[in-house]
């Protein structure tokens, strides 16, 4: 699936914030779809017309994990597989996760894929709390994993599969409404991530209950404006600059070979960019 292939390591991780302050979104996000007419259906931008050779093939939605297992296992491998992903629920779990990352909260209990071991790591400097430098080792293997996949037959994968995303989103309680336009948005959200000096400057959360003494803990970023963003900004972020730009750079390659798949198969709106 797209997602997996494109920007599957952005999921890989350890949620470790509280729910964000609410802050101003960046003036350089793009401004939002003014909303439809009341009682009209939103108008559909990126159309995957269905596969022909699979039409009717596909199981039903609640009994689609084992065939999504093995077409993950030929895409990505059955090392890679086990080794990365939760496969109960994977079809509900990526499209809750793909519909919230560009939101204010994705859910670590929804994510189709294994959290990143280890802990957050954070280190003092100039009498401040910052992200450390080592905290990006934890999410290579994942982002070398990503970026090495074939993101044409991801996309070919995406398609085939298509139907059951769109049951899925349907079900989390958006019918009517269209869940590749939703992929869309939540990469181009990702993709307007900002470029941010390191070391990141972040602070601690005491959570209720817990005695200050504890290890781990929850963390914020110290600036409103970078915790304001969308969940998966703020995963990039959290990433390094390098894991960031790799997963950044595969998934404009994605967003690329989705539009030339879904042009060449007669869909009507939408540009490559």
């Amino acid at each position: 699936m797209l997602a997996l292939a494109a920007g599957g390591a952005l999921l890989w991780w350890r949620r470790q914030l509280p729910r964000p302050i609410p802050a101003t979104p960046a003036a350089s996000l793009p401004d939002a779809a003014p909303a439809p007419a009341p009682g009209a259906a939103p108008a559909v931008q990126y159309t995957v017309p269905p596969t022909e050779p699979t039409r009717g093939r596909l199981p039903a939605l609640d009994d689609s994990d084992r065939y999504l297992e093995s077409a993950l296992i030929d895409l990505f491998g059955r090392k890679s597989v086990r080794s990365f992903l939760h496969l109960d629920g994977i079809v509900r779990g990526f499209v809750a996760t793909v519909n919230n990352l560009a939101s204010d909260n994705a859910s670590s209990q929804l994510w189709p894929v294994s959290p990143t071991p280890g802990r957050f790591d954070a280190e003092t400097r100039d009498g401040g709390t910052v992200i450390s430098a080592k905290n990006a080792d934890r999410y290579t293997p994942f982002v070398r994993f990503a970026a090495g996949i074939d993101t044409a037959r991801a996309v070919a994968l995406y398609v085939r599969v298509y139907p059951l995303l769109q049951a899925a989103y349907e079900d989390l309680g958006y019918p009517g409404k269209y869940f590749n336009d939703r992929v869309m948005d939540t990469i181009d959200d990702l993709l307007a991530t900002p470029t941010v000096p390191v070391p990141i400057k972040v602070k601690r959360v005491q959570v209720d209950g817990a005695p200050p003494s504890a290890g781990g803990g929850l963390y914020m970023f110290a600036e409103p404006a970078l915790e304001g963003r969308s969940a998966g900004q703020k995963i990039l972020l959290r990433m390094g600059p390098e894991n960031a730009g790799r997963l950044m750079g595969k998934l404009r390659e994605a967003r690329t070979s989705l539009m030339s798949a879904l042009l060449a198969r007669g869909a009507g709106a939408g540009k490559a960019r």
